[in-house]
């Protein structure tokens, strides 16, 4: 499958900077960053151009295109940090990142790649002017997803169309993708929906206690994978932790901070601290890949407030992933197998890029996996290649997306594997869509799902 050039303003929908009226492609007379926290000439400076990002980095894998490489952004970056102007073609590039880190992981050098597209995108949403049907789709995602009581208003009509066929009718008619590609995928991405599950604000430890946590229940992780959450919080249980979900806690400001929205992603940020503060846990954890990610890096997010700076740094300490906190603890809860007959069971697991590379979670899940009996679990080829799904990405940017969700479909039906694994809600989307179109549909479960099964004696399979 081919596409239109990725530096294209018609594939990306790039159109102006903001206050310059410009044709499309143009160079701009004003700089392309502003004084406002640009890139940080030190942290471009760490890149050597050894070029080991390179295997690593999807969208170079996808178009062999040295400006859609980590270090051909950061050159990029460094032009615009030197007074460059910005570009309809500079912007492209960037916008076709998908921020998941495995550069950072294959980086020799150190290069805190992360932190520097994290800035950049922070100065393209305040400079640059979208056209008015990206303009649109951004804010109704913003809109959205960040906030679970809308989310709750969608699920039920959701349910409905699912359960009715009206949803799958829509589907076959192509509608929708006529209209909108993205509107299309934001449709298809949606995951079977069943009765709305919740997890109490407080679960009691099962035996001698051994820990006070606090539990990120999250925003589409809540309305649309309530299961995952009510597992989580089994799960600890059964490990000895006392288990606080604050019910009014809000968005971690992951997705906001991943596309550049910095203001809205910090007043999340804020909120959450307030919210888990009061509570008073030995630790926050959180079973998204994403927001795990996020909820560490407070301390970059808010080092600038002198009310927060402290307190986030204080707060960013205390996250933990679900992974992490189990093997942190060590097991004491019974496994269990996790199949009907008693068989070996082949188990793949899918990294998620936040939890492999941002987060550097790699062996934690691999070890509770391996401790449930009978399982045998096997590696995908490419573990480090992202699935497409990168917060909002495959909405933004539907078609690599899907080239790389179909890759990644690929090297996981070559596994063999009888059942998936993943630790983030995004992926799990993603790559059930990527299996079905391919025709080679696998159960595909988040790795609480997986755990809890094992501990309470059920079967998956």
């Amino acid at each position: 499958m081919t596409f239109p050039d990725p530096r294209s303003p018609v594939q990306l929908g790039i159109p102006t900077v903001r206050g310059v009226g410009q044709q499309a492609g143009k160079v701009l007379a004003s700089p392309a960053f502003d004084g406002h926290r640009p890139p940080s000439p030190e942290l471009l400076d760490d890149c050597v151009h050894c070029g080991f990002c390179l295997t690593t980095c999807p969208t170079y894998a996808l178009w062999g295109e040295e400006m859609d490489s980590p270090r051909g952004r950061i050159d990029l970056m460094r032009a615009a940090t030197e007074g460059a102007p910005l570009t309809d073609t500079m912007v492209g590039h960037f916008d076709a990142c998908l921020g998941c880190m495995a550069c950072v992981t294959a980086c020799p050098s150190g290069v805190q790649y992360d932190r520097l597209i994290e800035s950049t995108r922070a100065q393209l949403e305040r400079r640059v002017d979208r056209p008015a049907t990206d303009k649109g789709l951004r804010t109704l995602i913003f809109n959205l997803f960040p906030y679970p009581q809308r989310l709750r208003a969608l699920r039920g009509p959701l349910r409905l169309a699912q359960r009715t066929g009206l949803l799958g009718l829509v589907e076959k008619t192509g509608l929708v993708g006529r209209v909108s590609p993205q509107l299309e995928v934001m449709q298809s991405l949606a995951p079977p929906l069943g009765p709305r599950v919740t997890v109490p604000e407080r679960t009691p430890a099962v035996g001698p206690r051994r820990a006070v946590v606090g539990m990120l229940t999250g925003c589409v992780q809540r309305e649309f994978f309530g299961d995952v959450n009510a597992a989580t919080a089994r799960i600890l249980a059964a490990e000895g932790c006392d288990v606080i979900a604050p019910q009014k806690q809000g968005c971690c400001g992951a997705l906001s901070v991943h596309v550049g929205r910095e203001e809205e992603g910090q007043a999340f940020a804020r909120r959450l601290i307030d919210t888990f503060e009061a509570t008073g846990v030995d630790h926050v954890v959180v079973n998204s890949a994403g927001c795990g990610s996020s909820m560490k890096e407070y301390v970059h997010l808010l080092a600038d407030d002198p009310d927060y700076a402290e307190r986030a740094r204080a707060f960013s300490a205390k996250v933990r992933d679900l992974a992490e906190i189990l093997v942190e603890l060590g097991p004491v809860a019974p496994r269990h197998p996790i199949t009907a007959d008693g068989r070996d069971l082949t188990v793949a697991y899918h990294d998620a890029c936040h939890l492999r590379h941002a987060q550097k979670v790699v062996s934690q899940p691999r070890q509770l996996l391996n401790g449930i009996p009978g399982l045998s679990l096997v590696e995908i080829p490419d573990a480090e290649i992202c699935c497409g799904s990168a917060g909002v990405y495959n909405i933004l940017h539907p078609e690599p997306a899907q080239e790389l969700g179909d890759r990644k479909a690929a090297n996981i039906v070559r596994t063999g594997a009888e059942l998936l694994v993943t630790a983030n809600p995004g992926c799990l989307m993603q790559i059930s869509q990527a299996l079905d179109r391919a025709g080679t549909p696998i159960p595909f479960v988040h790795t609480a799902i997986a755990l809890d099964a094992s501990i309470r004696g059920e079967h998956l399979l």
